[in-house]
């Protein structure tokens, strides 16, 4: 049985594990943030404990068989509810995906700290929180911004607006990272229309294209180069 320090200490480490991925998603203001992680930590490391050494008291008695891995077990689909619920669907755009993975992980990294594994547990957030705040910055770099798109619409005045544009895309409206709108300072009676598309892949990006040159009161219609 653990004494009560060791006990304890495997709860703080728990919660100090855990608070660091959760302030990396505190940063960037998702609903998952610091405290949910912490909590996801030092919850999944208290039943690894219970699980592990909880049950000491009985396991001397005739005919009992327990499974100490069985409690731990549960929490790696049980916190499947966390994870579906930081997750958002916006057309079709899939959000928090990346968040719902970190609750996850964190949960595992409880247990590993309920078990006593604490290189483990200290090793796999280092990676953690390399993926989340090291990779991003690449994956904007290499890969992100050859998903965006731009292109500037010359229209006539009050023939495009914001809401307009999103029932003519549809579900793909979500793709819309900007939209900026201008008077024209050559022909006061149009107006200049800037959009700019992110995460599109080529077909989509052709789709919308000519959707957009089909509308109403549109007359030009040009494609601008992204700096890679």
């Amino acid at each position: 049985m653990l004494g009560n320090v060791e006990l304890i200490s495997r709860l703080i480490v728990a919660a100090a594990l855990g608070s660091v991925i959760g302030f990396e998603r505190e940063r960037l203001s998702w609903a998952a943030g610091l405290r949910t992680h912490m909590l996801v930590c030092v919850g999944s490391a208290l039943i690894m404990i219970v699980s592990a050494f909880g049950f000491a008291d009985v396991l001397g008695g005739d005919h009992i068989v327990l499974d100490p891995s069985r409690m731990a077990a549960q929490v790696v689909s049980g916190i499947g509810f966390l994870g579906a619920g930081s997750i958002l669907l916006r057309g079709e755009i899939v959000r928090g995906l990346t968040t719902a993975a970190s609750l996850w992980s964190v949960a595992a990294i409880g247990l590993a700290v309920g078990g006593g594994l604490y290189t483990a547990s200290i090793a796999a957030t280092v990676i953690i929180l390399i993926i989340l705040a090291g990779i991003k910055p690449i994956e904007r770099r290499f890969i992100t911004v050859k998903q965006r798109r731009q292109f500037t619409m010359l229209v006539e005045r009050g023939a495009l607006t914001f809401h307009s544009l999103h029932d003519a895309l549809g579900t793909a409206s979500p793709r819309v990272k900007q939209f900026v709108m201008q008077q024209s300072d050559d022909a006061p009676e149009f107006d200049v229309v800037m959009i700019t598309l992110h995460r599109v892949s080529a077909p989509e990006y052709a789709a919308i294209c000519q959707q957009l040159r089909q509308l109403p009161g549109v007359k030009e219609f040009k494609e601008e180069n992204l700096p890679s």
